[in-house]
């Protein structure tokens, strides 16, 4: 409910230099200790996924491959290790801002598509990991609503050694959308759906 919800709402970010506000139009949900393609399956614990085991309402932060971040929204109460990955966004304000971590000829659409790239974007890192986002130099707002029906779902990408997991639709987007990451899902979300919950690999 709540990765479907973040879609169309404002990612704030505050810099030294000006600020940027970038719209969601793709998440993928991780549904915590039952879920095999989340940090917090089984309910481990480390020091990288703490941030994840925190009250609703906060960013979880980790580093991927060794050179990548990926920004979370944790969602759950304390304790139960669930969260939502940011995984596209389009440009509302601040694109000048946003080229200084995305040099080069990149279309305005591509800046902010993919997990790796928004937190780039952005200028997201550790340093972030475990704020508030309610407030501060990262913060979500309101935004603008989304139709469910301009609502597809599909897998989570690179969720494929995850078991059943697997084929869990929990990747939502707005349909057609250019900031969208590849591959995109094509599924037209439906609201009845019943099936929730694969991974953060």
């Amino acid at each position: 409910m709540v990765a479907r919800d973040l879609l169309g709402r404002y990612l704030v970010r505050e810099l030294p230099e000006g600020r940027i506000i970038a719209r969601l139009v793709e998440t993928e949900a991780y549904a915590g200790p039952h879920d095999r393609a989340s940090h917090a399956f089984g309910g481990r614990r480390t020091p990288r996924n703490h941030s994840m085991y925190l009250a609703g309402g906060h960013a979880y932060v980790y580093r991927i491959y060794g050179i990548h971040f990926c920004l979370n929204v944790v969602t759950g109460d304390e304790g139960e290790g669930i969260a939502v990955l940011l995984r596209a966004a389009e440009i509302v304000a601040g694109e000048s801002l946003v080229r200084v971590g995305r040099p080069g000829p990149i279309a305005p659409d591509r800046l902010l598509s993919g997990p790796g790239n928004l937190t780039r974007g952005l200028a997201v890192d550790t340093g972030l990991d475990a704020v508030a986002l309610d407030r501060g130099a990262l913060r979500l707002a309101a935004g603008e609503p989304v139709a469910p029906q301009s609502i597809v779902a599909g897998p989570r990408v690179g969720c494929e050694s995850a078991g059943e997991a697997a084929t869990w639709q929990l990747r939502f987007a707005l349909g057609g959308h250019a900031a969208v990451s590849r591959p995109r899902p094509t599924a037209a979300f439906q609201l009845n759906a019943s099936r929730a919950g694969c991974g953060q690999r």
